[in-house]
């Protein structure tokens, strides 16, 4: 129990660095509030070098939980924008594409291929092949369209 009593600011970066290195590997933000508790805690440790071990966990402790709840409470949002939204929602990509039919849509709905694939859809009404068609909306996997001008 000697360590404990003789805990130094060095200490403390190193436990920073390890949590840092763990956050590396895919913690998903857990570790960054102890590992900024640990940095803060090197600093004070700096100012104040007879703090005694108990409070240097206790401050680590109440450090790690501000710091955490923090970083989920208002930076992790910014983790969770992207540049392509609708990356993986395919049918989404397609509002707003215009289609050739290549059947009739009897009662307004059947399949169009787009590229590839095939997919089913929902017209607001009886449409015949070869009209122009826009992609307004979906509905799960299935594609809403309008006749196109």
């Amino acid at each position: 129990m000697d360590f404990l009593n003789t805990l130094q600011p060095w200490h403390w970066l190193i436990v920073a660095f390890l949590c840092l290195g763990l956050e590396a590997l895919g913690a998903g933000g857990f570790l960054l509030g102890s590992a900024a508790a640990a940095l803060l805690l090197a600093a004070l440790l700096w100012l104040l070098p007879e703090t005694s071990w108990a409070w240097q966990l206790v401050w680590f402790a109440l450090g790690s939980l501000i710091f955490t709840v923090a970083y989920w409470k208002f930076f992790r949002r910014v983790n969770e924008k992207s540049d392509y939204p609708q990356l993986n929602q395919r049918s989404a990509q397609l509002i707003g594409r215009v289609l050739v039919l290549e059947n009739d849509l009897p009662g307004g709905q059947g399949k169009i291929r787009v590229g590839d694939t095939l997919w089913s859809v929902k017209a607001p009404g009886d449409l015949e092949k070869g009209c122009s068609v826009i992609v307004t909306g979906t509905e799960g996997m299935i594609l809403l369209i309008d006749r196109h001008n």
